[in-house]
């Protein structure tokens, strides 16, 4: 799947000529429903989240790429795999990281080229301080239903990833 913008097609048939899209099935409705509300639900959680970064002193993006790097060193593309990021976007955010001591490359045993991104104290300091609002932050939201409800959105949203990441071409 690509980053970059579709070039527009200027050529564009009169109405009456457009081909019809086939009918989708309750299932293609409710994936399509799914897919509208999680454009939602992500804008609100960025913004939950650039809030909630900004009490460790860094952005969304970085809390992000922090994120990928927490439990061990990664490389760029396995963060960006991990993240659901692409490589380009880990790398930009990574050297800004880097640049600011928050996180540092180091070799990579297994890839002489591919280094690995490594939090720093600074950086593991930067995500106590978020950790510090946003646990209250997803206890407040998290109790307004119920866990078995939560934990089967989850199994759900992480099935659909999974059939996703199968389906996408390589």
């Amino acid at each position: 799947m690509t980053t970059e913008a579709p070039t527009p097609d200027h050529d564009v048939p009169p109405r009456a000529q457009w081909p019809q899209p086939p009918p989708e099935t309750p299932a293609g409705e409710a994936i399509t429903d799914i897919a509208l509300t999680t454009f939602r639900l992500n804008a609100r959680l960025m913004d939950a989240a650039q809030e909630m970064a900004a009490a460790g002193g860094i952005t969304a993006a970085w809390w992000q790429v922090l994120g990928g790097v927490l439990d061990q060193p990664r490389t760029l593309a396995d963060i960006g795999r991990v993240m659901g990021m692409s490589r380009q976007g880990v790398r930009r955010v990574a050297d800004l990281l880097v640049q600011h001591g928050l996180a540092e490359y180091t070799p990579n045993p297994a890839h002489r080229r591919a280094k690995l991104l490594t939090c720093t104290e600074a950086g593991y300091w930067a995500i106590r301080r978020i950790a510090l609002v946003q646990h209250p932050w997803a206890d407040r939201i998290g109790s307004q239903f119920d866990l078995d409800d939560l934990r089967a959105a989850l199994a759900t949203m992480q099935r659909l990833v999974a059939v996703l990441e199968a389906d996408a071409p390589d």
